[in-house]
């Protein structure tokens, strides 16, 4: 508390126990004992007054404001420590008088006293901290802004303050004078806290760049982290893997090694599927006209067969020995389905359609030709993106047989003695 208001409201006490007849002036027990026990009863008293005003002022607000501040007030006691703050005021107004034939000790309490309530202070101020970080937490602005890393920069900022006046009020000297020598310990608490340091710069930094932020999916397999981030610090990032386990990942850590963020595909609102169909090259060949009409009976195949009977109607017109396979343009198998899968996605109610969305063939390999479906989900959600995924796929197969295509799989052991060869031979 500043000196010259400290003054004041001790002038204008001693002026009304004067009033009241007290010797405030004397140095006899008897003094001593009368106004320790007024000063602990006014505190008393301010104590209670102050926390049940603040209490009922509290519960009037988060009545009629509609809003998740009550619980947080509640859980971190902002009222009780605020509270706190009157009794030890009055009783540093109340020091000097009564400890006034006592210089030694009058010092030693004011001290104490100075010093106790900038504890409380910073406790009140870290209490209040709290409730807005948990108030922040509650809100879709905690998925845009690492609030608990800026909340725990506060705290240090304030901690380091606190700490630099509880020793200035111990030396009984300006803080202006320990931050002028704080410089010469500078390279040891380098030299002591890299770690720490690196972790504190490697925070603010992923917190700045919004790297990552509390909700995201992330998969880091360096530290066999895969799932969704629950909590972002200064120095570590807790993430809560799938199998319910807990990866704790240094912050450092994920500046300065890859991991995989996919915060990107969840704000875009789709999921990528990237998969093929392995089908055997045998089974490939020209359209027939018995094949023609059996696919012409599928209804997603009219509008691509009557187009394409056109196109390739006027592109062979003229050609010689359109008998022969290899005169002229026909279609196949092969094409009909990459058509169909295109179609079929293309109408699938659970596939995005301005998105990205491709079926097409890649090249053939010893285990066979892979047919790529490329295309997004309308919903992230992982148990919902694999069921998407699994329903196209268990279509694609099923409906090969109408295309007289094959699957490519190795032999197993059922094949090999269907072929009349014993098992393991």
């Amino acid at each position: 508390m500043d000196t010259e208001i400290r003054s004041g409201l001790r002038h204008r006490l001693v002026d009304t126990l004067q009033q009241w007849g007290l010797p405030v002036e004397s140095s006899d027990w008897q003094t001593f004992v009368i106004l320790a026990l007024i000063a602990l009863v006014i505190a008393w008293v301010g104590h209670a007054v102050l926390k049940r005003i603040a209490g009922r002022a509290i519960s009037t607000l988060s009545d009629r404001l509609v809003g998740p501040w009550a619980g947080p007030f509640k859980q971190n006691r902002v009222v009780e420590k605020t509270a706190i703050i009157v009794p030890l005021v009055i009783l540093d107004l109340f020091t000097p008088l009564v400890f006034a034939a006592w210089p030694w000790w009058d010092h030693a309490a004011t001290m104490a006293l100075e010093l106790l309530i900038l504890v409380v202070v910073i406790r009140l101020i870290f209490a209040v901290l709290d409730t807005v970080q948990a108030v922040a937490l509650q809100s879709p602005v905690s998925r845009r802004l690492p609030v608990q890393s800026f909340i725990q920069l506060g705290k240090l900022f304030l901690f380091l303050v606190a700490a630099i006046l509880f020793i200035s009020v111990l030396l009984e000297k300006s803080p202006l004078y320990l931050l002028s020598g704080l410089g010469v310990a500078t390279g040891l608490l380098l030299l002591v806290f890299r770690d720490t340091i690196l972790g504190f710069v490697a925070g603010v930094q992923l917190s700045a760049n919004r790297m990552v932020s509390r909700g995201d999916w992330v998969q880091m397999d360096k530290y066999g982290a895969n799932g969704d981030v629950i909590e972002v610090s200064l120095t570590t990032v807790k993430v809560q893997n799938f199998d319910k386990t807990i990866t704790m990942i240094p912050a450092h850590a994920m500046v300065a090694d890859a991991f995989r963020n996919w915060r990107g595909m969840q704000e875009a609102g789709g999921r990528r599927i990237k998969r093929s169909v392995l089908l055997d090259l045998h089974s490939v060949r020209f359209l027939d006209e018995a094949l023609y009409e059996r696919l012409d009976q599928i209804e997603l195949m009219r509008p691509h067969l009557a187009n394409k009977r056109k196109e390739l109607t006027e592109a062979n017109a003229g050609v010689p020995h359109l008998e022969q396979p290899a005169n002229g343009r026909k279609l196949t198998n092969l094409g009909c389905f990459r058509a169909y899968l295109q179609a079929y996605l293309e109408h699938h109610p659970m596939i995005l359609k301005e998105m990205t969305l491709m079926v097409r063939q890649l090249e053939p390999t010893e285990n066979g030709l892979p047919m790529e479906i490329y295309c997004f989900t309308n919903d992230t959600r992982w148990p919902i993106y694999e069921g998407i995924q699994a329903d196209i796929f268990d279509h694609a197969l099923a409906v090969l047989p109408q295309f007289e295509l094959r699957a490519m799989q190795k032999p197993t052991g059922a094949d090999l003695r269907q072929m009349g060869r014993p098992f393991g031979h």
